[in-house]
């Protein structure tokens, strides 16, 4: 099969989108608003931008009607009307249920901390706590957000943040900085309601040697 994007729905485009990009990494994203109420919110388009400096970036889409989900509401930067802050908690097996939870429609004056039942901790630099039980958090700033389609249902938003303070559980990470993927046991999104776990994993040389079946990919510095 072969489509034009304009010729199918938003909601035909998206399917497409999550069922063929896969498996992807999950932000569960804390924020708080200018009323001072906490948000949590899962979002599986997300990734690292670069290390120089420390860039992550999430993309919350618009709300059916075309406006702001809570979270961006919350974390665009203040000239917007909003924080200008953000953390980047980690998707794990041992609370997965509460991920996927939080994603409940909550009103703008409930916070899904409460409802999924996990527990806030200050964050060292930014106002919106982090989530205590997560094995790491990402402090973050607001750089901007790029608004692929403002105010239309299925617009994308894509927030950069600069990571301004980083923590991370003494025992999953060693003295050369290597995450132990055995600890962290992440999980990642699937297409519809399917998640994945990463524990069924294989190791490749890179380059050349990855063709020849070459030796194990050796540790990096």
């Amino acid at each position: 099969m072969e489509f034009h994007p304009e010729a199918l729905s938003v909601a035909n485009r998206y399917k497409l989108l999550i069922g063929a990009i896969v498996p992807r990494p999950i932000a569960f994203v804390s924020t708080v608003s200018t009323e001072g109420v906490d948000n949590l919110a899962p979002f599986s388009f997300f990734n690292g931008v670069g290390s120089n400096p420390m860039t992550v970036l999430f993309c919350p889409g618009n709300q059916p009607d075309g406006t702001e989900k809570d979270t961006l509401r919350n974390c665009k930067p203040i000239e917007e009307g909003g924080t200008g802050e953000f953390v980047i908690n980690a998707a794990v097996e041992a609370y997965a249920s509460a991920v996927a939870a939080a994603a409940e429609d909550l009103a703008a004056d409930e916070s899904e901390f409460d409802l999924v039942g996990l527990t806030r901790k200050r964050s060292q630099l930014v106002r919106p706590p982090r989530v205590a039980e997560s094995p790491f958090a990402l402090e973050c700033q607001t750089s901007e957000v790029i608004r692929t389609n403002p105010g239309r249902p299925g617009g994308g938003n894509v927030v950069l943040g600069r990571v301004v303070h980083v923590f991370i559980r003494d025992d999953l990470v060693n003295d050369r900085m290597h995450v132990d993927p055995d600890k962290l046991r992440a999980i990642g999104r699937m297409g519809g309601l399917g998640y994945t776990t990463t524990r069924d994993r294989f190791e490749m040389p890179r380059g050349r040697d990855a063709l020849a079946g070459g030796p194990p990919l050796a540790e990096d510095d």
